[in-house]
């Protein structure tokens, strides 16, 4: 019997057994709660220059954070010039 990390679906971040989240969305929800006010719109690309990643990278990592039950609501809002996330705290 062999053992294998769970990967996710997203840019090869691996998640432990628990299911918590990758360092990468760490950052991205650490993110989010510091600079969401009651009710912030966000683009992908902002984010990843604050976190020194992609704007793809910030769209692959954010389906555990809008699927998981966190203090912040994310939701996927528009895709003009790039993915725009609602995010209400």
């Amino acid at each position: 019997m062999s053992t294998t990390a769970t990967t996710s679906a997203v840019e090869g971040d691996v998640l432990d057994a628990a299911g918590n989240l990758s360092e990468k969305q760490r950052r991205i929800l650490e993110y989010l709660r510091t600079n969401a006010g009651t009710q912030t719109y966000f683009k992908s690309r902002l984010i990843a220059e604050d976190l020194d990643l992609s704007a793809k990278e910030v769209g692959a990592n954010m389906r555990p954070i809008l699927d998981g039950d966190f203090d912040v609501t994310v939701e996927k809002w528009g895709y003009s010039s790039g993915t725009t996330w609602k995010v209400t705290v």
